[in-house]
């Protein structure tokens, strides 16, 4: 089984999560220049399930695109349940830099991102991913 390709919106700027969260557009930038993104599986720090091979800033939000790679037993299950539309989210790990109260919104203007996951339940119902 080769390694599965995918790609997607892990957040969208200006768009409100479950959590009352917006990140606004350049949030990303000094985390992206940092250094390299780890994929995850549901948040697990424990089995990294691939590599983000881009993830970069656009006009609507952060995009990633990369492999889910299958020569690990958790790597094939994940890459399995993306195939057959089980997973789909996409999710932002990350701690706060700088934030601003705007009433119940919390407007992230600067994080340290620390990871992107494949999730069942994205907090950003929008953070959708597709297979390339």
């Amino acid at each position: 089984m080769s390694d599965l390709r995918i790609e997607g919106y892990a957040s969208l700027f200006w768009t409100r999560d479950l959590n009352d969260d917006v990140t606004a557009a350049g949030a990303f930038k000094q985390s992206l220049e940092a250094g390299p993104i780890r994929m995850l599986h549901q948040h697990d720090e424990a089995e990294p399930v691939g590599v983000w091979d881009e993830a970069f800033e656009d006009a609507r939000g952060l995009f990633v695109r990369g492999r889910i790679i299958t020569a690990t037993p958790r790597g094939r299950l994940v890459a399995a349940l993306v195939r057959a539309g089980a997973l789909d989210g996409l999710s932002i790990g990350f701690r706060q830099v700088k934030a601003r109260r705007d009433g119940a919104l919390r407007v992230l203007s600067r994080v340290d991102l620390w990871e992107v996951s494949i999730v069942t339940f994205p907090m950003l119902p929008q953070a959708r991913l597709a297979v390339v």
